[in-house]
This record gives structure tokens, C-alpha cells and sequence, in this order.
């Protein structure tokens, strides 16, 4: 199993953008919300603006954003 990386939300919210087709919808205070439309559908993550994510927030993000961890 691989060791994630050691990001921050900034960092997060730049790749899903960039890498993955991700739009920034709105923030919350501290919290991003950002959705993709794929194929049909809407999917929706959050990212916190925290400088670190912890590894289980990490794999959260990933999971609502379907995407796969070794992606």
C-alpha cells in the first residue's frame, strides 16, 4: 500500500482542478466545495483550507470525488 502524500487543501484543490475537471462552486469559511458533471451526473467534494490534510481527510476527499487513490 503507498504512502499519500503530505498536502495541503490549497495543493488539493489545485489538482483536482488542473488533473481532474473539477470547478470551484463555493466556500464556506474554511471549507471549498467543488463539483464536476460526468456523464450526466454531479459530483461534489469539500476540501478544508487546512495547511496539512491528515491522510483518512485525504482519502474522504478522493472517495466523494471518485477518484481512485493511485490515480
Amino acid at each position: 500500500m503507498s504512502k499519500l502524500p503530505k498536502l495541503s487543501g490549497e495543493e488539493v484543490i489545485k489538482i483536482l482542478v488542473k488533473k481532474f475537471g473539477f470547478k470551484v462552486s463555493r466556500q464556506k469559511g474554511s471549507h471549498v466545495t467543488l463539483v464536476k458533471h460526468e456523464a450526466g451526473r454531479k459530483i461534489v467534494t469539500v476540501v478544508p483550507l487546512h495547511p496539512e490534510l491528515k491522510p483518512g481527510t485525504l482519502l474522504g476527499i478522493l472517495k466523494l470525488a471518485e477518484i481512485n487513490k493511485q490515480r
